[in-house]
C-alpha cells in the first residue's frame, strides 16, 4: 500500500512486549511496542509495507527498511502498533530480522466468501471465488479503486499503482482473486499483488462451505451457540461434482450436550441442511467441536468449534483475576499498563477514572464497550491482551484503574468480581530538560536564537495528522464503543464510529495562525512546505461552523453586532468595528500562543517576515495568553507533538517569553527591567497556614487565571478567564497538606506554596 508518511520517525514513546502470536498482538493497544514473528506475504510491488502472517492472524509492518523483505521471508519485527486509516499495523518498524525464506513458504490463500472480510482475518492473504468486475475498460493509471460483487456483495478492491496491474484490462466474466485483507477508513477491501493474482474463476471439482444460523463459518472458526436450542447447519457446495459428506460427528468436553448429524450427496452449486440441537446438562461454559468429515481436497474435515453456556446462562467464571498491574509507559500524553494473567480467563475488561481508585463493578451477562460508564468509573479495554493504553490521556492525573476478568461470548458474561487487579499512576507533566539551556531572555539576540532553536524540525505531512494528532491524541471514547473529537473553537463533542475520518463528520484541520497569513502563501504544494504541516499549529474544528466562519479573520473580542455564531464561538465586530472571530475561553491561550510560535520559528526564513497581520490586535493575544494558561490538556499535546516534530513551543513552556517580542514587527523588547522579580515582590498568600479560607493578590494588577496543584504536581483546582484584584480560595475545597497557587496576570505568571492545617 503506497502512503504520505513523515519525512523523518513517527516517534512514538511506548513499551516493549514480548513477542506473541498476532492475535495475540491485534488484541493489544494503540501505541503499544510489540514483536511479531511470522511470514511475509507481499513483496516491494505494494511499497513499503509488509504482510506478516503467522498461524493465528496477520498484520501490516510498515518502514522505509523493509525493501529487503521478499514473500515467503520469514522476519521477526518490532515496532508501535498504529490505526492507519482503519488499517491496523506496525508502523515505524524500529528493527526486525529477515531470518530468510521460510521452511513453510507462503501460507495457502485462505478461500472466503465477500461477506466474511472483517476485522476478524484483516490483514491476511485470502482468495475469493467467482466474482466479477462491475467497471469493464481497463484500470486506471496510478492508485484505484474499483469493485466485484458475487452476485450477492459488493466489495471494493484496491490496485496499487505499485503493481503491474494499473493500466491493464479489466478482466471479463468471473475470476478468482488472491489479496490481502485490508481496510481503508470504514471499509474493508481486497488488495491484489500483481496481474497473477487475478485469473479466470474455474469452478472446483468439489468446495465445501458451512453457515450456521445463515452465517458462513470458515473452516476451523468458532460459532456461539450461546442457550440456542437447535441452529440450522447449511452445507453448501460451489463446485461442479457432487460433495459427498461421509460423516458429521461431535467431540470435545460437552459434546454429549449437542446432537444432529448428517451424511449424504449435496449436489453442484446446491446445499443440504440438518438441525444441531443443544441441551445442557449443567452451567457454565459449554463446548463441542462439530466435525464434517467429506471429499473437498483441501478442507476436510470441515471443522468448526461451538460455544454455548448451560442452565444459568452464563459462561463458567475465572478461577481468579489478573494480577501484578503495572504501568511501564508513563509520558504527558499516554500510559500503557499490563498484568499477569488470570487463571482459566479467556478476556479482561480494564475500568479507570481519575483522582480516586475505582469502585465500579461489571454485571454478569452485560456485555460493555470501550467507553462505556461502570458505576464511577468507564471501559479503558476489553480483550484478551494483557496489556492496554487507554486513549486521551492528558498530564498531571492521577488515573486509576481495576482490572476484571471474565469469560464468555456476548450476552453470556461471567465476570470474576472479587479481588480485581487494581493500581494506578500519575501522567508527566511538561518534560523540559535543558532544551533552553542556549537561549537567554535579556539578550538582543533572544528572537534570533529562539527561532534557530525551533526551526528546522521534522517534517510531518498535513495529510498525515489524521493518524499522528487524531488517531493518536484527539480521539476519545464515549458510551457504546463510540468515539468523539472536540471542536477546539467551539467545543463541540462530535460523536462517531470508528474509524475516525474527516469528511463524514464534517472537520477540518484548522490552521491557527491562518494559512492567508503566512507570507508563503500558497505553502501546501506540491510539495508541502514545513509551515503549512506544522502540528503546533493544526487543531480539529467543525468545518462549516467553524473552520469556514473563522477563515482568516483576526481573533478578537466581539464588542459589536455578533453576526454568526456556533456553541461557544462566534463571528461580530470588535471595539474598532472591524469583523474578528472570538473562540471559546478554552482555546484563546491555546491559540494565541499558536500564532507566537509560528511567527517566531519560520521568521527570517527564506528572507519572509513572519510577524502578525496588522489586523491582528497582539494585545488582545497576549491578554488570553496570560489569562488562559497552559493546561494539562496543552501540555499533553505540546509533550506530543514534541515527539513528532522533535521542537517546541516556547510559549507554553515559559509563558514570561512573550513580554519579551513585539509580534508586530518581530523585534526584541527588553521588557521593563526585573518585571518578574516585581511580580514576586507584589504577590502575597495569605494567611498561611490556613484552616479557613486562603487569600492572594498582586498589588496594582488584576489576577486572570490560577491554578491550584498539589505537592505531586496533580491539578486540582484552574480557572482562566478571570478579573480578580484579590483571589479568595475556600480552605475546605483541600484536604490538610502543601499546595501550589500559581496565578497569572497582563505581565506575567507567579506561582507561591500554601499550606492547609
Amino acid at each position: 500500500m503506497k502512503k504520505i508518511i513523515l519525512s523523518g520517525v513517527l516517534c512514538i514513546s511506548s513499551f516493549v512486549t514480548l513477542s506473541q502470536t498476532i492475535a495475540d498482538v491485534r488484541n493489544m493497544g494503540i501505541g503499544q511496542t510489540v514483536t511479531i514473528k511470522g511470514v511475509v506475504t507481499n513483496g516491494s510491488e505494494l511499497g513499503s509495507i509488509r504482510y506478516v502472517q503467522d498461524a493465528t492472524a496477520a498484520l501490516p509492518i510498515y518502514g522505509t527498511g523493509l525493501n529487503s523483505l521478499l514473500r515467503g521471508d520469514s522476519v521477526t519485527a518490532t515496532g508501535p502498533l498504529l490505526d492507519f486509516n482503519g488499517l491496523l499495523e506496525i508502523s515505524p518498524v524500529s528493527n526486525f530480522v529477515d531470518h530468510g525464506p521460510s521452511l513453510g513458504g507462503l501460507p495457502d490463500p485462505l478461500p472466503v466468501p465477500l461477506s466474511v472480510i472483517n476485522e476478524s482475518i484483516e490483514a491476511q492473504l485470502v482468495r475469493v471465488d467467482n466474482v466479477t468486475f462491475v467497471q469493464t475498460g481497463n484500470f486506471a493509471s496510478g492508485n484505484s479503486t474499483v469493485q466485484i460483487t458475487d452476485g450477492t456483495t459488493t466489495f471494493a478492491v484496491r490496485i496499487n499503482g505499485t503493481t503491474n496491474i494499473d493500466g491493464s484490462v479489466i478482466p471479463t466474466g468471473p475470476v478468482s482473486i488472491v489479496g490481502l485483507a485490508g481496510q481503508f477508513n470504514a471499509n474493508y477491501q481486497l488488495v491484489p499483488r500483481d496481474l497473477n493474482d487475478i485469473f479466470t474463476y474455474v469452478a472446483p471439482s468439489r468446495e465445501i462451505n458451512v453457515k450456521m444460523g445463515g452465517t458462513t463459518v470458515l473452516n476451523n472458526g468458532t460459532y456461539v451457540i450461546g442457550n440456542t436450542s437447535s441452529t440450522n447447519v447449511s452445507i453448501e457446495n460451489s463446485g461442479s461434482l457432487n460433495l459427498t459428506v461421509s460423516s458429521t460427528g461431535l467431540s470435545g468436553t460437552n459434546a454429549a450436550d449437542f446432537s444432529g448429524s448428517f451424511s449424504g450427496i449435496v449436489g453442484p452449486t446446491s446445499s443440504q441442511s440438518f438441525t444441531l440441537n443443544f441441551a445442557p446438562s449443567g452451567t457454565g461454559t459449554r463446548t463441542a467441536t462439530l466435525s464434517i468429515n467429506n471429499d473437498d481436497s483441501d478442507e476436510n474435515p470441515y471443522v468448526i468449534t461451538l460455544s454455548a453456556v448451560g442452565t444459568d446462562n452464563l459462561a463458567t467464571e475465572p478461577t481468579t483475576n489478573p494480577t501484578n498491574l503495572t504501568f511501564p509507559l508513563l509520558k504527558a500524553y499516554t500510559l500503557g499498563g499490563q498484568y499477569n494473567a488470570g487463571v482459566n480467563a479467556e478476556k479482561y475488561i480494564v475500568l479507570w477514572k481519575t483522582g480516586s481508585a475505582v469502585t465500579g463493578v461489571p454485571t454478569d451477562g452485560t456485555t460493555y464497550k470501550r467507553g462505556d460508564v461502570i458505576g464511577d468509573a468507564k471501559v479503558a479495554y476489553i480483550g484478551s491482551g494483557m496489556s492496554f493504553t487507554p486513549r486521551h490521556v492528558i498530564a498531571n492525573q492521577n488515573y486509576h484503574f481495576s482490572v476484571y476478568a471474565f469469560n464468555g461470548p456476548d450476552g453470556f458474561e461471567n465476570y470474576k468480581t472479587t479481588s480485581p487487579a487494581i493500581g494506578n499512576a500519575t501522567s508527566q507533566g511538561q518534560q523540559i530538560g535543558n532544551y533552553y539551556n542556549v537561549i537567554n531572555s535579556s539578550s538582543p539576540n533572544f528572537l534570533t536564537d529562539l527561532s534557530s532553536l525551533i526551526n528546522p524540525h521534522n517534517f510531518v505531512s498535513y495529510f498525515n495528522y489524521k493518524t499522528t494528532m487524531m488517531n493518536q491524541f484527539e480521539v476519545r471514547d464515549t458510551t457504546d464503543g463510540q468515539s468523539y473529537v472536540v471542536c477546539v473553537y467551539s467545543g463541540e463533542r462530535k460523536v462517531f464510529n470508528d474509524p475516525f475520518d474527516w469528511t463524514p463528520i464534517g472537520y477540518s484541520r484548522e490552521h491557527t495562525y491562518s494559512h492567508s497569513w503566512m507570507p508563503t502563501f500558497p505553502a501546501d504544494g506540491p510539495p508541502e512546505k514545513p509551515e503549512y504541516t506544522d502540528q503546533h499549529n493544526l487543531y480539529p474544528t467543525n468545518l462549516q461552523n467553524a473552520n469556514t466562519p473563522r477563515s482568516n479573520l483576526p481573533l478578537d473580542i466581539i464588542t459589536g453586532n455578533t453576526v454568526f455564531s456556533f456553541l461557544n464561538c462566534a463571528v461580530g465586530y470588535n471595539s474598532s468595528n472591524q469583523l474578528c472571530f472570538t473562540p471559546r475561553p478554552e482555546q484563546r491561550g491555546n491559540a494565541a500562543r499558536s500564532i507566537f510560535y509560528m511567527a517566531t520559528c519560520y521568521n527570517g526564513q527564506s528572507g519572509n517576515n513572519w510577524q502578525i497581520p496588522s489586523n491582528q490586535n497582539q494585545d488582545i493575544l497576549k491578554q488570553w495568553h496570560y489569562s488562559d494558561l497552559p493546561d494539562n490538556y496543552e501540555i499533553a499535546r505540546h509533550e506530543y507533538v514534541y515527539t513528532l516534530q522533535n521542537n517546541r513551543n516556547p510559549y507554553i513552556d515559559s509563558t514570561d517569553f512573550v513580554c519579551h517580542v513585539n509580534f508586530s514587527n518581530m523585534t526584541y523588547n527588553a521588557c521593563e527591567a526585573g518585571l518578574q522579580e516585581k511580580l514576586e515582590a507584589n504577590f502575597s498568600v495569605f494567611p498561611v497556614p490556613s484552616n479557613n479560607r486562603v487569600y492572594a493578590q498582586v498589588n496594582g494588577l488584576n489576577i486572570t487565571s490560577y491554578r491550584v496543584t498539589d505537592a505531586q504536581g496533580r491539578m486540582i483546582l484552574e480557572k482562566n478567564d478571570q478579573n480578580l484584584p484579590v483571589l479568595e480560595l475556600v480552605s475546605d475545597q483541600f484536604k490538610s497538606g502543601v499546595y501550589i497557587l500559581s496565578v497569572g496576570t497582563i505581565h506575567g505568571s507567579v506561582q507561591s506554596s500554601f499550606i492547609i492545617e
